[in-house]
């Protein structure tokens, strides 16, 4: 098996990450017709030390997470226009907007992308875990999230993907609490 190079080496996609246009009707599609679900509802998220392209930005953003089997699929809705990569050259509507891959080291999965020619377009943390958005070549769809989980905090990822695993349909969007 080759040895993984370039951006790639920083992990395997774990995510496929939309902007649709109407965020309930997207829901209700992955839900009803995908047979995608549960859902949960992050809401009105502000990645603490947020910067877009090297400056704080006041992004507010919903997501809405499930997973279907290993693949998470995430639907986002932003909550303002503040400079992000949800709006402007960024914004996606109904296309594939980025994936994400998750790593143990950030700094080097950083320094591997920056060695790529990726720039990192936003940064931040979302509790005690770090997160960049690079782009490594312009365009919707070829964002590549790089996210660092908290080791000590709670899973929600395998929360919700447990809670998919023999989904009946019922209860398709929730909150955590």
């Amino acid at each position: 098996m080759a040895t993984s190079t370039g951006i790639t080496s920083c992990g395997d996609i774990m995510q496929l990450a939309f902007v649709p246009d109407d965020f309930d009707a997207a829901i209700e599609h992955w839900t009803q017709t995908m047979g995608v679900g549960p859902f949960y509802l992050i809401e009105n998220i502000h990645l603490d030390g947020m910067k877009y392209r090297g400056e704080p930005t006041g992004a507010v953003f919903t997501l809405a997470l499930a997973y279907w089997g290993d693949l998470q699929i995430e639907l986002i809705r932003p909550e303002n226009d503040a400079p992000s990569i949800y709006a402007g050259e960024y914004a996606a509507t109904e296309g594939l907007h980025h994936v994400c891959v998750l790593t143990d080291d950030l700094a080097s999965a950083r320094a591997q992308c920056e060695a790529q020619g990726g720039e990192v377009v936003i940064e931040g943390k979302f509790g005690a875990s770090d997160v960049i958005y690079v782009d490594p070549g312009k365009g919707t769809g070829h964002l590549v999230e790089i996210l660092q989980q908290d080791p000590n905090g709670p899973d929600l990822f395998a929360i919700i993907k447990q809670a998919g695993e023999n989904w009946d349909g019922s209860d398709p969007v929730r909150t955590f609490g």
